[in-house]
């Protein structure tokens, strides 16, 4: 059955790591009749968390899409992992979802992944819920929860549901909108049933339900306007006025319970079907059209085909599966539409939607829901689909930058072929993930969101390939480059048996501006070498920059003159002045103080406020210099740095042991700087044995 777009919602479930996101989804389906009984994460059968790699590690790894049909509507669930090295499987479910569910932990409050998740649906204005979990745990307190999120971000949510006791008096939630007590099932294999609310919570109810009156009167004029003046609003006007507010991100209702027990879902599920944002009821998405004009779409499914893949995953057994998300018109099945990235036309195969693993085959999918196109041969994560007529691009996923990096290698030179492919199809499931070769350093390099990220990666390739790999801290690209002008000349003079080779270059080099890079300049003058051997010379000027003379480094920022030279009407040729060049560009750069470069990283760092010493001290050691820091909010302190490259090799592993965890950071390229002293002996020292073992192996 295909669901029209007012009929839907587009949940992402997303919070600190082991707050409950999957278990919440787990009982949400049993709850809506999709499941026949709950699985725990210890079984290792969820609906959610099916992959090898999280039943062993018991972790969400990967996001997960499932949905259920309640009453009228259909709800896609997209769960996502907790840790902030899978941020890229939550940032995917933040753009395809209309609203999302943020997990708190009834005993610890707001942490530092859910502060970040939470700034990032501040910075695409989406609306979001909080479902207080472990409501029976000892130290739980819903009321502690909800003023933790009222003091890091200053604004209070509104309680939809309310708890009947905490801790081990824990008996159940009331849903304050509804006026029913739902008392937590005697199993959690049992669903939860509806009653009327006892005498002891009349209070409480009635003070809460006053409080969502006044939330629901923020969400339209008029509904403010007859709630000052009646003090009241009926249950329709609420439900209306609890959407409106909720669509524009003006309130944070909230929701409790105790996930594993099955306790919370029947209001949660009843809220979503009564009062979330529907897809079209939110804003719109920004386009690029063919003639490079930009235009926002609605959703609309009367409207032409626009959809984005949003996640391309590699499945064992039902092969590529591209998930879409359908902005406007609807998309079959055998339908052809256009790849806009490819500007090519492709037929649509089969379509699905997803339970976890488990595919089931639809016609069709309309504007707003999300499913998923099977074996395509071409479609990518961040591809458009759209009419054949209309050709439009959306904007791609905001994905972060990798964080850390090994060089990697297969023990068995004969199966670096086969290594280098399986790591391509990973960086073609995963965007956060990147795999390259480096000429410079002459190493395969893998980069990710940290260590356990890289971790599994290659575990599933060992797993799968049975390939042993050696992984190993990744070589700096140094720099080297010249302080000072200096001239140099070389002559290449070679007899053989016929025709010789002669040719002389003189010439100046003198350093420029650091990022110029290169920069040539002929001043000869008599014409002492003729035009047609300069592109030689400069064929030459660029061979000499790829070895410095102090480690072998390429040097940069640095302009050569031609002064002079001189040619022999017989024995010239372009091949002789660039080995001439070559020789007479490295004379000159020994003598004009030639220095080593490092790449210095613009570093972002995110901790407790309770860390920041260490940190900041932590970085100072490194040779960082701190350029500001800044609370932003939820007690989480955001330090900028500069930091050299060689000193952030493993701070993704440092960082962790220092913040038992919670610290992350944001990483990227900001310029080169000048080394000396020890720091540069050692690097020279490095490149030699380098360069010695290179040579052994060949």
């Amino acid at each position: 059955m295909a669901f029209t777009t007012d009929f839907i919602r587009n949940v992402a479930l997303a919070g600190h790591g082991s707050t409950g996101k999957t278990s919440l989804l787990e009982h949400l389906l049993f709850s809506a009749g999709s499941l026949q009984k709950p699985e725990t994460i210890e079984a290792g059968k969820t609906v959610s968390d099916y992959a090898e790699e999280e039943i062993e590690r018991k972790i969400s790894i990967h996001s997960t899409l499932a949905h259920v049909c309640h009453g009228d509507i259909k709800v896609n669930f997209i769960d996502t992992p907790g840790s902030s090295d899978f941020i890229g499987e939550v940032i995917l479910a933040f753009r395809s979802c209309e609203s999302a569910i943020m997990l708190v932990d009834a005993r610890s409050g707001m942490q530092i992944e859910t502060i970040k998740l939470w700034r990032n649906l501040d910075s695409r204005a989406k609306p979001r819920m909080i479902f207080v979990n472990k409501l029976d745990e000892d130290r739980a307190s819903y009321a502690g929860a909800l003023n933790d999120v009222k003091e890091k971000f200053r604004q209070a949510p509104v309680a939809v549901t309310i708890p009947m006791g905490e801790g081990a008096a824990f008996k159940g939630v009331i849903d304050v909108l509804n006026q029913l007590a739902y008392p937590t099932p005697a199993a959690g294999e049992q669903k939860e049933t509806g009653v009327p609310v006892p005498a002891e919570y009349t209070a409480a109810v009635a003070e809460a339900r006053a409080l969502l009156s006044e939330a629901a009167a923020e969400g339209d004029d008029d509904l403010m306007e007859k709630y000052l003046s009646d003090g009241t609003l009926s249950q329709e006007e609420i439900v209306k006025g609890l959407f409106e507010a909720l669509t524009c991100n003006r309130i944070v209702p909230a929701f409790c319970g105790s996930a594993i027990r099955n306790s919370g879902c029947a209001a949660f599920m009843s809220f979503l079907e009564s009062t979330a944002p529907h897809p079209s009821a939110l804003a719109t998405e920004l386009v690029t059209c063919a003639d490079g004009t930009t235009k926002h779409l609605a959703v609309d499914e009367t409207a032409s085909l626009a959809a984005l893949v949003i996640k391309t995953q590699i499945d064992q057994f039902s092969g590529k599966l591209s998930y879409v998300k359908v902005v406007q018109g609807v998309l079959a099945a055998d339908m052809e539409i256009l790849n806009a990235r490819e500007n090519k036309k492709e037929k649509i195969g089969k379509l699905y939607i997803a339970q976890g693993k488990k595919l089931e085959e639809v016609r069709e999918l309309r504007a707003g829901d999300i499913g998923i196109v099977s074996k395509s041969p071409t479609l990518k994560t961040n591809d458009t689909l759209c009419n054949p007529e209309t050709l439009i691009t959306f904007k791609d996923l905001r994905l972060p930058q990798p964080i850390h990096t090994v060089a990697i290698s297969a023990v068995n030179k004969k199966e670096e072929d086969k290594l280098t492919e399986l790591l391509h199809k990973a960086a073609e499931e995963d965007r956060t993930f990147t795999i390259h070769f480096n000429p410079e350093t002459k190493e395969t390099v893998i980069s990710g969101m940290g260590e356990l990220h890289l971790n599994i990666i290659l575990d599933k390739v060992r797993h799968a390939a049975k390939i042993a790999i050696e992984t190993r801290v990744p070589r700096v690209a140094y720099r080297e480059t010249i302080t000072k002008k200096s001239p140099g000349e070389h002559t290449h003079k070679k007899q053989t048996g016929g025709h010789g080779q002669y040719a002389r270059v003189v010439m100046e080099v003198e350093p420029l501006p650091r990022g110029t890079g290169y920069q040539f300049e002929n001043k000869v003058f008599g014409g002492a070498v003729s035009k047609g051997f300069i592109p030689g010379i400069e064929k030459g000027i660029h061979q000499a920059m790829e070895f410095g003379t102090i480690a072998g480094y390429p040097v940069v920022d640095v302009k050569s003159i031609l002064t002079d030279g001189k040619e022999h009407a017989v024995d010239s040729s372009e091949m002789a002045f660039k080995l001439a060049a070559r020789g007479a560009f490295r004379d000159a750069c020994k003598n004009a103080s030639p220095t080593l470069l490092e790449p210095v990283m613009k570093l972002m760092v995110f901790v407790e406020e309770k860390y920041l010493g260490d940190v900041m001290s932590d970085l100072s050691g490194r040779r960082g210099k701190i350029s500001g820091q800044e609370s932003i909010g939820g007690g989480v302190m955001e330090i900028k740095a500069e930091v050299p490259q060689a000193e952030l090799l493993r701070y993704s592993i440092d960082l962790k042991a220092m913040t038992s965890g919670t610290g992350s950071f944001e990483v990227e390229f900001d310029h080169y700087a000048p080394i000396s002293g020890k720091i540069a002996e050692d690097v020279t020292k490095a490149a030699a044995a380098i360069r010695i073992q290179e040579a052994e192996e060949d």
